[in-house]
C-alpha cells in the first residue's frame, strides 16, 4: 500500500499561483509513475498532468498546458504541481496518484492506470 498526502491547496484570486505537493511517506517514490487529477463539483474526475517514474517525460491536459508544471523530487519523495495564471475554472479538488511500479509508456492519462490515490486538496480560484 502506498499512502499519498497532498498539500498546498487554498483560495486565491484569478491570475495567482499555487504549488501543490504530494508526499509518499516511507516509500520508494522513484519507481512509480505519478499524476495529478482534479474534480470540480458536479463533474467527473479529470486528468491534469503526469510524469514518468524517471521524470524524463511529462504530459498535460490541454486546459492547463503552458500554465501548470508537474515535477518530482525523488530524493524527497515529493511530487509537485506548479500552477500559474489560475482561472476560476481551475477550481476543484486536486488529487495526486501513483501507478504500479515501473509503468510502461511516457504518459498516464487514464485514472485506471493508477493504483494509489491521495485524499485530495481543495483549490478555489475567485474571479
Amino acid at each position: 500500500q502506498v499512502q499519498l498526502v497532498e498539500s498546498g491547496g487554498g483560495s486565491v484570486q484569478a491570475g495567482d499561483s499555487l504549488t501543490l505537493s504530494c508526499v509518499a511517506p516511507g516509500r520508494t517514490f522513484s519507481i512509480f509513475g505519478l499524476g495529478w487529477f482534479r474534480q470540480a463539483p458536479g463533474k467527473e474526475r479529470e486528468f491534469v498532468a503526469s510524469i514518468t517514474w524517471r521524470g524524463e517525460s511529462t504530459a498535460y491536459a490541454d486546459s492547463v498546458k503552458g500554465r501548470f508544471t508537474i515535477s518530482r523530487d525523488n530524493a524527497k519523495n515529493t511530487l509537485y504541481l506548479q500552477m500559474n495564471s489560475l482561472k476560476p475554472e481551475d477550481t476543484a479538488v486536486y488529487y495526486c496518484a501513483a501507478t504500479s511500479p515501473f509503468p510502461r509508456g511516457t504518459s498516464y492519462y487514464r485514472s485506471d492506470e493508477y493504483a494509489y490515490w491521495g485524499q485530495g486538496t481543495q483549490v478555489t480560484v475567485s474571479s
